[in-house]
């Protein structure tokens, strides 16, 4: 029997817990379904993990690396501006589009914190990693294309998770892919208006 380390067995179960969620949703995502999928006896979970809340945070922490990736990537340094914009939030896209189910979790993910007592942190956690990630990827950009903001970046980056998280739950509901690439192509030219060089 091959034995596995701590941080070995930790990752399976955020993985195990990913699974879950996606395909039977959150509030089903027991610490039994977690440890049945992951192939690890319930006792793993307990020695992994201190809490529930502690494996929610772990979850959002794995989607996030995810979703920064393809952003950063997209663009090319010196491109021009609108070109570097245009590219990374059509990068931000692609990977919605690429992985629906994991960011109708997202949303599943923040409902059920809010609604649990004792999880609201979890909620808040996400929102100030989305709110981070998304200034991260505001700065790139401008480092890309050697340009500044002209709107505060803590400004911006709430500005902008508010159009993308909205246009992503607006997507996910109808799935209309027209009025999203039109609606994203609004945004960069925003973007691009309060683009400096």
């Amino acid at each position: 029997m091959v034995r596995r380390s701590a941080d070995e067995r930790r990752e399976e179960l955020i993985e195990a817990a990913l699974k879950v969620m996606i395909r039977d949703g959150v509030a089903k995502a027991t610490t039994r379904a977690i440890v049945a999928e992951a192939g690890l006896p319930l006792g793993a979970f307990h020695y992994c993990f201190r809490s529930k809340e502690e494996l929610l945070h772990s979850v959002v922490e794995r989607i996030m690396q995810g979703a920064l990736a393809p952003a950063v990537a997209a663009g090319v340094e010196g491109a021009p501006v609108a070109e570097v914009i245009r590219s990374t939030l059509r990068a931000y896209w692609a990977r919605i589009e690429a992985t629906p189910e994991e960011h109708l979790l997202t949303y599943e993910l923040t409902q059920y914190a809010l609604r649990q007592p004792g999880l609201a942190e979890v909620a808040r956690h996400q929102y100030a990693r989305y709110l981070a990630v998304n200034g991260e990827s505001l700065a790139t950009m401008a480092g890309l294309a050697g340009f500044e903001w002209t709107v505060p970046l803590p400004t911006l980056a709430r500005y902008g998770l508010a159009v993308l998280d909205g246009l992503t739950l607006t997507w996910l509901i109808d799935r209309d892919d027209a009025a999203a690439a039109q609606a994203l192509d609004e945004y960069a030219t925003y973007l691009i208006s309060v683009a400096k060089q």
